[in-house]
């Protein structure tokens, strides 16, 4: 049983990532399950794998270098024992240290391991701002990984992405650096594919550190219950990308270079929109997919660089609500899962 571990930082498309990854392993006859780790309590990215058909399981409340390694040791023990799959892809949370992780699971009791070399994959469009909001938890994720992935050079500019290969092969020489669209899979996403076929390389054990203090970010994340199941497809893309637009502009005000991930996931029978943001620079970007659930949901999750959890707290939770309100989409009071995770 092969493991694979895609890590990189919040935002940079992990996520997309797996879904190409996933599918091409699948179409040629692999059986493969993943483990998504979300850092709140909400998990967003595991809805939008399972709608592939995918098997995954996710791990939330934490981070699994740091706080669950219990759980990824009974996860992994049970995907083994019940499902018997030829490759586990883990997708950490942003803010893991892929190499941690990779330590931590050697030494769990589960036979017949072998490893992927560590992917790392950095933002090109972003990668200069991210260094400057958490420049040691950046450097030692790229320290970490036996391959460094440039992604959306579909929408990055030249200059910005040679800039940010020099920076990594200057970091960790021993790396391979590709650059690729993992929304396009484009030709050198093919590379990567070929690349993971490899082994991880050995390296000597250092000190671990708490990935979560390290990298400076605040979280939260919770969930409603819509009311409204007959929504259209034009009316929830136009919450979405407002209540994206609104909160990121107010914490532009507190931090006006932020990097993390502001996401959320609106589930109405048959249909799963995806919608976030990744910087104070970005735009929404808004995904469909279909699913076979009925049920009607909105799950939000924000972890963002450098602003205090009281304020994301209210920015967030006001915003959705007040937006909801405005386009007329009943939702009920109650809220699921909607404390927050002291993370600092």
């Amino acid at each position: 049983m092969k493991i694979m571990i895609i890590g990189g930082f919040l935002g940079s498309g992990k996520t997309t990532t797996l879904l190409k990854l996933g599918k091409h392993l699948s179409d040629t006859g692999h059986k493969i399950a993943i483990i998504v780790n979300e850092i709140g309590e909400i998990g967003l990215d595991g809805d939008t794998l399972s709608s592939t058909g995918i098997v995954t399981e996710e791990l939330t409340s934490g981070c699994i270098c740091c706080t669950l390694k219990i759980s990824m040791e009974y996860t992994l023990s049970n995907l083994s024992d019940e499902f018997h799959p030829d490759v586990i892809i883990i997708e950490p949370t942003g803010i893991a240290f892929p190499r941690q992780i990779k330590d931590d699971i050697a030494l769990m009791k589960i036979e017949n391991l072998s490893f992927a070399p560590i992917v790392n994959i950095v933002d090109g469009t972003r990668f200069n701002t991210e260094i400057k909001q958490t420049p040691k938890f950046i450097q030692t994720q790229i320290e970490d990984a036996d391959i460094l992935c440039i992604n959306k050079v579909d929408i990055a500019e030249k200059e910005k992405v040679a800039e940010v290969r020099n920076f990594l092969e200057g970091l960790n020489p021993e790396a391979e650096v590709i650059e690729f669209s993992a929304k396009e899979a484009d030709e050198k996403f093919q590379r990567l594919i070929d690349l993971l076929a490899g082994q991880s390389k050995e390296r000597d054990a250092r000190e671990n550190i708490n990935s979560i203090e390290a990298s400076e970010v605040s979280s939260y994340s919770g969930e409603l219950t819509i009311k409204d199941c007959e929504l259209e497809a034009e009316k929830a893309e136009k919450y979405a990308i407002d209540v994206l637009t609104s909160i990121g502009k107010q914490i532009k005000k507190l931090n006006p270079d932020f990097v993390g991930h502001i996401k959320m996931a609106l589930e109405y029978p048959e249909t799963l929109m995806k919608a976030s943001i990744t910087s104070s620079e970005s735009i929404p970007n808004i995904e469909f997919f279909e699913t076979k659930s009925k049920e009607c949901t909105l799950k939000f999750l924000s972890a963002v660089t450098n602003v205090e959890k009281e304020d994301l707290v209210k920015i967030v939770e006001t915003t959705i609500k007040e937006h909801l309100k405005q386009e007329g989409i009943p939702f009920s009071n109650k809220v699921k899962n909607l404390q927050t995770i002291d993370i600092l």
